[in-house]
């Protein structure tokens, strides 16, 4: 599975981004799709995953101010970012768990910043 993310930017604190994570086929029978982040001089964290029957997993960090989504008809996994705040400036990847095979996507650059 090949995934395309986009949707990163340069938002000031306070504002909202909507990350969109595109794979090249069908993610109907994926069991588990999320968003990571890695902030400079940081380990990768989870932000949120999402199951094939709908149930959300949210890093600490994030709860309550994102969202994340998923479309099986577009084969998309969205990730809905409010109330931003300095500490979310990272790249953030996609990623699908298949089966036993994980993938990543190249990821896209947040930046929060006055």
């Amino acid at each position: 599975v090949q995934l395309q993310a986009s949707g990163g930017g340069l938002v000031q604190p306070g504002g909202s981004l909507r990350l969109s994570c595109a794979a090249s086929r069908s993610i109907f029978s994926i069991r588990e799709m999320g968003w990571y982040r890695q902030a400079p001089g940081k380990q990768r964290e989870l932000v949120a995953t999402i199951f094939s029957i709908g149930n959300t997993n949210y890093g600490d960090s994030v709860k309550g101010r994102f969202t994340i989504s998923r479309d099986n008809a577009k084969n998309t996994v969205d990730l809905q970012i409010n109330s931003l705040k300095s500490e979310d400036t990272a790249v953030y990847h996609c990623m699908v768990r298949d089966g036993t095979a994980l993938y990543w996507g190249q990821g896209t650059l947040v930046t929060v910043s006055s």
